[in-house]
């Protein structure tokens, strides 16, 4: 089994509408993929549909990926079947996703002070009826020439955590998170926890602090994990006890990763799937369930 547990769509900040993420994973040869679109369950539905017109046997897990921070640090939870209606989690979504459109303006506005000719208009038009975010803005430097990539453009001089342009949102603190999608019967697991070329990570002890208050796991093998760090994060799961997931966080043509780049062991994943009471994964038309 070929499995995925972390991709984006336009729901959030994706180029493949849910139904065409559904479609190319399929299309990769995977036969379990995750839509975990930024504080937002929106695509859900055309994903599920979508698995109807599926001519192998895809099963679809329904997810989020919840913005947080600890102690000043961003950080990403990934959150497997839950309830979407949950109201307390749903609130909480509401809130981040609210943030959005103020926070992306502010850093507009900064950008346009840096010299930068960037217009809120040119970034709307990015993001569609997504979840506006930092890859749109990053989407339209990369439109201006400013940088060469969508990647270029998360550093200190531009949006990376603390940089020039950078300005901060409504995010969960990771012990709420953790313990909002536990009420929501879903499962947890901490998105690539070490991927320093993002900016600052959280250090391990907080690691150990999240796995303490119910974490149920940490994506270990992402394309922004080096092959050492990958090795000492499934050390580190088995230490506590967590975990230790595989995914490609694709973004369509945002980001250079692909579906399945890096996959999460059938085992690892029937646990998720046995601890989690808030949903259940949809099997493609004909097909069956994976776990």
């Amino acid at each position: 089994m070929r499995i995925d547990l972390h991709t984006h769509s336009t729901a959030s900040d994706g180029t493949d509408t849910p139904a065409q993420l559904v479609r190319n994973a399929a299309a990769a040869g995977l036969d379990v993929v995750a839509l975990t679109d930024h504080d937002t369950t929106r695509g859900h539905a055309e994903a599920v549909a979508a698995l109807a017109d599926i001519d192998r046997d895809l099963t679809l897990v329904t997810g989020a990926e919840l913005s947080c921070r600890h102690d000043g640090v961003g950080l990403h939870m990934l959150a497997y079947l839950f309830d979407p209606d949950e109201p307390e989690l749903a609130r909480e979504r509401e809130l981040v996703r609210d943030d959005r459109v103020p926070r992306a303006k502010t850093m507009v506005g900064k950008l346009r002070e840096l010299g930068v000719p960037v217009t809120w208009e040119q970034v709307a038009r990015i993001a569609g009826d997504g979840s506006v975010g930092r890859p749109h803005i990053a989407e339209a430097l990369v439109e201006l020439g400013v940088v060469p990539t969508v990647s270029d453009a998360f550093t200190p001089d531009w949006l990376a955590d603390g940089g020039r342009a950078y300005a901060g949102k409504h995010e969960l603190d990771p012990f709420d998170a953790i313990r909002l999608v536990k009420a929501a019967g879903g499962v947890t697991v901490f998105a690539h926890p070490a991927a320093v070329k993002r900016g600052q990570v959280v250090p391990e002890g907080a690691i150990a602090e999240l796995a303490a208050a119910g974490l149920d796991g940490i994506e270990a093998d992402h394309m922004d994990h080096a092959p050492d760090t990958r090795t000492r994060l499934h050390g580190l799961a088995a230490d506590l006890g967590l975990l230790a997931t595989g995914s490609s966080d694709y973004h369509g043509s945002r980001k250079t990763c692909v579906l399945g780049e890096f996959t999460t062991d059938p085992e690892i994943y029937g646990e998720i799937t046995r601890r989690a009471t808030g949903a259940f994964p949809v099997p493609g038309a004909g097909g069956r369930p994976s776990a």
